[in-house]
């Protein structure tokens, strides 16, 4: 309220805020006019100023007198001030129309200042604190013209620093009865007293008798700074373990009320478990017998509480385990399949709470083959096999024998039986969903029957040259194992070069020395019977001529004709070009040559002799005497005339 005071009178007169008054720094809320009847002063001040600590104070007093006529030449203004409070007032300020005086030995003493002008005067205090919240009065005399007095309230800010927020580090219990200390909060130093709200995410918690208690205490030290410090109380449930709770300190400012939020904490809830889930934690995918398994438990109580661990077939007998929420099986086999519970330690009702599970092992027995390991059968016979394995899943059965595909499925028939049929067939056993589980088996079938000499003929023919070395090669199968023999008629230099056998053949290979024609046979025998491969072998006798010509097979057949034909066309014309420098053969002269064969070889014949060797035949032309050259199997003699 802003008041004036005249000399000896009581009135007050009512007037409106001057318009350049209106941004001072304060709310103009009243004008009042007091005036004594004797005299006209008018006197107007804020009701309050405003400033925050440290900042400087500007405090106006506009004062007019009514009588223009008589407006006085002499004006005297002082400025008091007066502690909240305290009635006593202290003079800081004295000053007329000749001197400016600030009182010495007061808490303003070089702090104030004071300007004045026709309109009024002006108080300024520099560096204001927290003290100087006080009533400051204005006094003007006029003397004659009259005096009056107004009071203006300096108020001052310090805001708070920001909040402080500690969360109780302990879980709290949600079965608690009465409502627990959830956390604190303290905002510091700020003036005047500043004011804490909670927020429970984001929304404002108001004290509730048995669910919300708010605790609050106030401390004002010696520098007159005011630190508040808050408790809250909350009866938390099991919704609140996701909740963020804050406080939020609110100040006055000059003008305004500002707001300053703390972080948010998250505070641990104790509450009993409620559920409870049993899984299992590894292998992935389906369990096989070996495996080691892992089963986890988990529930939804905090802190976690500990389980036991046993099957359901066997409740009284509790399954050993390592730690307080995993159960670890190693090996498993099919006896582990059934159903696992987890039950928490922590409540009384296994009932209700409680983690079940199917754990299924599965398994592939060893293949059982019928039949059994070896089995003899006649050759042209029919023979099924099986291969059988129990498992838990659906399997596959594939049949090999020497590496390769020979079947498919748990059964494979062999029909019209071959001495190729014999050999070892393997089964193998395959669980296409679990791919880890394999398995195998086999049988050896062995065929019987009298020998079979390899290779579609069973006469061979031959020719060849006398005096050379064949080989004659014989093949032949069957079980019991055959041996063989030898019966060779037209030689008698022959002898055996190869003689081997193995599981399922026997091989034998003869080398004879072609003297005439040859008859020879391979018999094979044994226990069953015996078969017989013939070979006749015709000699063709060496033939001594002027260039005898063996057989030549193959390529080196054609390689001889091509050099023959080459070296009787160079004789041919060596022959006739000789003859015509030696003018034997004139031009244009009749004559005769006679070329005759005779029996007898004479030096200038032509020798032509043909190796051979097993492998092959090369025709290789010696030489031709006096360096003459003549074509095979001919003796030619020229007569001169």
């Amino acid at each position: 309220m802003i008041g004036a005071e005249a000399g000896g009178g009581d009135g007050v007169v009512m007037g409106e805020q001057p318009a350049e008054w209106g941004q001072q720094g304060g709310n103009w809320t009243l004008k009042a006019l007091f005036m004594l009847a004797w005299a006209k002063v008018e006197l107007t001040m804020h009701e309050a100023v405003e400033v925050y600590l440290g900042d400087s104070a500007q405090i106006p007093c506009q004062y007019s007198f009514t009588d223009a006529d008589n407006e006085p030449s002499f004006v005297m203004i002082q400025w008091f001030v007066r502690a909240a409070g305290n009635s006593a007032r202290m003079r800081i300020f004295y000053g007329d129309g000749s001197q400016q005086m600030v009182d010495n030995n007061t808490d303003y003493s070089g702090r104030i200042e004071v300007t004045s002008d026709q309109q009024g005067t002006q108080l300024t205090i520099q560096d204001v604190q927290l003290y100087d919240e006080r009533e400051f009065f204005c006094q003007v005399n006029g003397l004659a013209a009259g005096n009056a007095e107004g009071k203006t309230h300096l108020r001052v800010f310090a805001p708070p620093e920001a909040p402080v927020i500690e969360g109780v580090l302990t879980g709290i219990s949600m079965t608690n009865e009465l409502p627990s200390k959830v956390a604190s909060c303290e905002a510091r130093n700020g003036f005047p007293k500043p004011n804490i709200t909670w927020y429970r995410d984001s929304m404002p918690l108001v004290p509730a008798p048995g669910h919300v208690n708010i605790l609050i205490l106030v401390t004002q030290q010696s520098s007159d700074f005011f630190s508040v410090q808050s408790t809250l109380e909350y009866k938390v449930l099991k919704e609140d373990k996701d909740a963020r709770f804050s406080c939020e300190v609110s100040f006055f400012v000059p003008g305004a009320i500002r707001t300053v939020e703390s972080n948010s904490i998250n505070i641990t809830v104790h509450y009993p478990t409620t559920m409870v889930e049993l899984w299992k934690e590894s292998p992935q995918g389906l369990v096989k017998e070996g495996d080691t398994v892992e089963l986890r438990c988990q529930g939804d109580g905090n802190p976690p509480p500990s389980f036991i661990f046993n099957r359901k077939q066997e409740l009284d007998v509790d399954l050993e385990s390592n730690h307080s929420d995993v159960l670890m099986l190693s090996p498993v086999s099919r006896k582990d399949s059934g159903i696992y519970q987890c039950l928490p330690v922590d409540i009384d009702d296994y009932s209700e709470v409680k983690g079940e599970m199917q754990l299924t092992v599965h398994y592939l027995d060893p293949a059982v083959v019928v039949p059994k390991d070896s089995e003899f059968m006649l050759k042209g016979e029919d023979l099924t096999a099986t291969c059988n394995a129990l498992s838990s899943l659906k399997t596959a059965t594939v049949w090999y024998k020497d590496g390769k595909q020979v079947g498919k499925g748990n059964t494979l028939h062999l029909k019209d039986a071959a001495y190729e049929t014999t050999g070892e067939y393997i089964c193998e056993v395959t669980v296409p969903s679990l791919p880890a589980l394999h398995t195998s088996g086999s049988v050896h079938i062995i065929v019987q029957g009298g020998p079979q000499v390899v290779g579609e003929e069973q006469e061979v023919q031959l020719e060849e040259a006398t005096g050379r070395m064949v080989n004659l090669s014989c093949e032949a199968q069957g079980h019991p194992l055959p041996s063989i023999s030898w019966n060779i008629i037209g030689s008698q230099n022959w002898h055996e070069v190869v003689s081997k056998a193995n599981e399922h053949m026997t091989h034998s290979v003869v080398s004879v020395k072609v003297t005439s024609d040859i008859s020879a046979q391979c018999n094979a025998s044994n226990d069953m019977g015996t078969e017989v491969k013939a070979f006749s072998i015709k000699a063709i006798p060496r033939v001594t001529s002027a260039a005898p010509v063996y057989p030549v097979q193959g390529s080196g057949l054609i390689i001889v004709g091509i050099i023959l034909s080459l070296l009787l066309l160079a004789i041919l014309g060596s022959v006739l070009y000789f003859l015509h420098k030696k003018g034997k053969i004139p031009c244009g002269r009749s004559g005769k040559q006679e070329i005759s064969t005779k029996e007898k070889t004479t030096k200038d014949d032509i020798v032509v002799e043909m190796t051979t060797n097993t492998k092959n035949e090369e025709a290789v032309l010696l030489k031709a005497v006096n360096g003459d050259k003549k074509g095979p199997n001919d003796q030619v003699t020229v007569v001169q005339g």
